[in-house]
């Protein structure tokens, strides 16, 4: 009888707070199906980890320690930001994946990530079919963002949500209180490059009349700076203060990022430098009202001391399914969250094809945004609010929350043939 073919799992670009639950998802799985899949290794630092032969043994991590994963926020096994182009252009660095692939017995590639990593995931299962060495190839969605299509919603955001709406929330009480003799305007900086569902989660926030936030700035409408400047001061006139939630993707009219900065990551996109206090010298400029910001920055994308119990849940079953679809021969598709009902919030694991996600943006639809381009509708609130639900606590010790602490111990180099990235 023929050994199982082993199975590497790769995590990819900014992680969530619950990435890993997808990586316990999958690895569990896995360990429940040894007579089909051997070892199941995981990339150091993602693909990178990949194209350089660095690969971990997760068969060398106790159950106990995969299980902790479940709770543990970030990448636990390393995540980069780093795009293999298309076939032509990183023609070397595909075919060294399969070199790899083929050296160390994989047959089974996990690629946890957003538009740009289901793009790679499908490129490697083409090319390996070309080179005569098939490799099933499963995504498993991950993005704060929430901007994978054809899923409901994308594991990484519902607790990313329930953060910034938590904070603002938050926040919101401590200008109120303070208003009279102190700040009268807040703004927070959130993640969004062009589509704005985190802001948009702060939104949930405000459950009625005078409720923060009082202004959402959204990458899907053009920032018209008077009618911003018009609202921020009726506000404050009318409740004695103003808190903002803004997207770092906020664009001006021409299309341009209030806030870039010049520079490129290494997905080619551009390198945002902060839109809070920019709209803060607005607000300064134009109204001359104390003010503060913030950025939510990777708190928002790392606190897993408050992530969403659905987030955690459905991140865990897209890791769970992507093992299951690939034992039964499914290639170069994606697990995807099928939503049945808001009320009571039901939903149920699909498959999609990871050509119809690669590369691909889902926005905040424009009946999901208020008329003058400042709030929400009735219709978004329906959407977003189950997907912040339920408590998911990690295990806390001497009042602060324990995560996994991994071994993280080398699986021998078989090719030992230099290779840069």
């Amino acid at each position: 009888m023929a050994k199982p073919k082993n199975a590497l799992y790769a995590q990819s670009g900014g992680v969530t707070a619950v990435i890993n639950a997808s990586a316990c998802g999958v690895i569990e799985t896995a360990r429940k199906h040894k007579d089909k899949i051997g070892k199941v290794y995981a990339g150091r630092d993602g693909i990178v980890g990949a194209l350089l032969e660095d690969l971990i043994d997760t068969g060398k991590e106790s159950a106990a320690s995969i299980r902790a994963l479940r709770h543990t926020p970030s990448g636990a096994f390393g995540s980069a930001r780093y795009k293999l182009k298309g076939l032509e252009e990183s023609k070397a660095q595909y075919e060294r994946l399969v070199q790899i692939f083929k050296a160390h017995s994989i047959g089974y590639f996990f690629y946890n990530g957003g538009g740009d990593s289901q793009d790679t995931a499908w490129k490697v299962s083409q090319i390996s079919e070309k080179m005569g060495y098939p490799v099933i190839c499963v995504g498993v969605p991950k993005t704060v963002d929430n901007d994978l299509p054809i899923t409901d919603c994308c594991p990484g955001f519902g607790s990313v949500a329930k953060y910034v709406a938590t904070s603002i929330r938050e926040a919101g009480l401590d200008v109120a209180s303070m208003a009279k003799t102190s700040t009268k305007v807040f703004i927070l900086e959130v993640m969004g490059r062009h589509a704005g569902w985190i802001t948009a989660a702060c939104g949930l926030a405000a459950e009625q009349d005078g409720d923060a936030p009082h202004i959402l700035l959204l990458p899907e409408i053009k920032f018209d700076q008077e009618k911003f400047i018009a609202k921020v001061d009726a506000t404050v006139k009318k409740y004695g203060h103003c808190v903002v939630a803004v997207s770092e993707g906020l664009q001006t009219s021409d299309g341009k990022f209030l806030s870039e900065s010049g520079l490129r990551d290494a997905f080619g996109h551009a390198q945002l430098g902060g839109v809070a206090p920019v709209i803060a010298n607005l607000v300064k400029d134009k109204l001359k009202l104390k003010y503060h910001w913030a950025v939510a920055d990777y708190l928002q994308r790392a606190a897993r001391h408050i992530a969403s119990k659905t987030d955690v849940e459905q991140a865990y079953a897209c890791g769970k399914a992507a093992v299951e679809f690939a034992l039964k021969g499914h290639n170069a598709v994606m697990p995807t969250i099928v939503r049945a009902s808001d009320k009571p919030y039901k939903w149920k694991i699909g498959m999609t094809k990871l050509e119809d996600v690669a590369n691909k943006e889902k926005m905040l639809p424009r009946d999901y945004i208020t008329a003058d381009g400042f709030g929400i509708t009735a219709k978004c609130r329906r959407y977003l609010a189950p997907l912040i639900g339920g408590e998911d606590y990690p295990p806390f010790k001497g009042g602060l929350p324990q995560y996994a602490r991994l071994k993280k111990i080398a699986v021998p180099k078989k090719l030992n043939i230099e290779f840069k990235v």
